[in-house]
């Protein structure tokens, strides 16, 4: 494969540039003891395909620990159980960084699983490498339509006219908000930037100098100031993908302004990037901040925590309401000896009432299809917890405008410059530039 080098030599930089749950890894994961064995590979394109029982063994490799991996469990056992032909053996692998890296390593030595949940930003560089097989033909075959896929969650499925991924855990930023807390000022949730910085500066609570309350806060992470870049009319990577779109027109520097403001009065608590998904979670929860941006997947773990009225909303607008999404697709390795059992596990997972929508209704993921949005089980969940209905209504505003190759490496860079704008207070316009200047370095090799 002419551009499995390609992987081997960002196989270094995987490590340690995820963070959080949407522009780094895209979605949580909650932790949790691996399958088996973890760093052996378990390779299903070898002679273990026709497995004891004439069974064809498919090698699934996935993302998920904690109660997000009982239930993808629970999945994979529905799947075995309705099949006396195919046994579908689940390994987790660890996060989505050590997922990557791990695909990363097998692909080189040939011991790649059959399929495999998948970041949806590094959807492009596995592609690219030509190690994704194209679901396509399958789709055609089984009677599915690429239309009978929530469109919102598509964006990170297609590569040079390929489909070469299928929406699986997925997730998006949203607005979570203690309206207890708005009611006592006599605030509404805000939707558009003026008005956030309006209500988390009437939540903050100062004593003797040290800050009691913030009114906003977020995780460490790429995704939330790539969606406001969107919010106010920017891209992250231009539409030539020669350079960034926001440095330039003065996007970036309105957006970085806007929350070192909010920084500077207490409005924004800006976190630790270690653990900060926890950290801001715990705040929220205690009280000591009013309202947070963080992903969907926290609804269900906030809703059994909190003692407040807990309501979740649209990421406030500034010229126009936008949001990218998260979390991970499932996809097929090209290399597969056993693709015909993998489509069918791909297939029962994305469209049986069996399969994903078990999931999501366990798990709190976005449903990924039209036939989830219209179940009965589905309506019946929405209309029992609101909160959840927010995250799918929002996709009508979904923009991922950081699909590139080398988006990896560029989010390195990018995470640097907002170490250096929310942590050390550096320029905003000269770290811009520099991160512009390396971000065109990369995207020109």
């Amino acid at each position: 494969m002419k551009n499995k080098g390609v992987l081997l030599l960002t196989l270094t930089l995987v490590l340690g540039l995820l963070a959080g749950c949407g522009g780094g890894s895209g979605g949580g994961n909650a932790g949790g003891g691996a399958k088996g064995d973890p760093a052996s590979g378990n390779s299903a394109g070898t002679a273990d395909a026709a497995a004891s029982g004439g069974k064809t063994t498919v090698q699934f490799w996935h993302s998920l620990g904690g109660k997000n991996g009982e239930y993808m469990d629970a999945l994979i056992q529905r799947f075995n159980e309705s099949h006396n032909d195919i046994e579908v053996v689940g390994t987790y692998q660890g996060g989505y960084d050590e997922t990557v890296t791990k695909l990363q390593q097998a692909v080189a030595s040939d011991t790649a699983p059959d399929v495999t949940m998948l970041e949806r930003a590094y959807v492009q560089m596995f592609a690219d490498s030509e190690v994704l097989e194209d679901l396509a033909p399958y789709l055609k075959g089984s009677g599915i339509s690429a239309d009978d896929f929530t469109a919102g969650l598509m964006g990170h499925s297609y590569f040079n006219d390929q489909l070469v991924s299928l929406p699986l855990n997925r997730s998006t930023p949203i607005l979570h908000v203690n309206k207890t807390l708005l009611d006592e000022q006599g605030l509404k949730v805000p939707t558009t930037w003026e008005e956030l910085k309006n209500a988390a500066n009437a939540l903050v609570v100062k004593e003797g100098g040290e800050y009691k309350r913030y009114g906003l806060t977020m995780p460490y992470d790429t995704w939330y100031p790539i969606a406001m870049i969107s919010q106010s009319g920017g891209r992250f990577f231009n539409e030539e993908s020669t350079s960034v779109g926001f440095v330039d027109n003065g996007v970036g520097q309105e957006v970085f302004g806007y929350l070192k403001e909010l920084q500077g009065t207490g409005a924004l608590y800006y976190p630790p990037a270690q653990d900060s998904g926890n950290i801001v979670n715990s705040m929220f929860v205690e009280g000591k901040v009013g309202m947070m941006f963080q992903s969907t997947g926290s609804i269900g773990g906030l809703s059994s925590s909190v003692d407040f009225d807990y309501v979740t909303a649209f990421l406030p607008k500034n010229d126009q309401f936008a949001n990218p999404t998260g979390g991970a697709n499932v996809a097929m390795l090209a290399g597969s000896k056993n693709k015909e059992a993998a489509w069918e596990f791909i297939r029962w997972m994305e469209t049986d009432p069996q399969g994903g929508l078990q999931f999501i209704l366990q798990s709190g993921y976005l449903p990924f299809t039209k036939q989830m949005v219209e179940s009965a089980e589905m309506k019946e969940l929405w209309a029992k917890e609101p909160n959840r209905k927010v995250a799918y209504d929002q996709l009508q505003y979904a923009v991922d405008t950081n699909m590139d190759v080398a988006w990896p490496e560029v989010m390195h860079e990018f995470f640097s410059a907002i170490e250096a704008i929310m942590y050390d207070s550096k320029d905003i316009k000269a770290t811009l530039d520099t991160f512009k200047k390396e971000a065109e370095r990369i995207l020109a090799e």
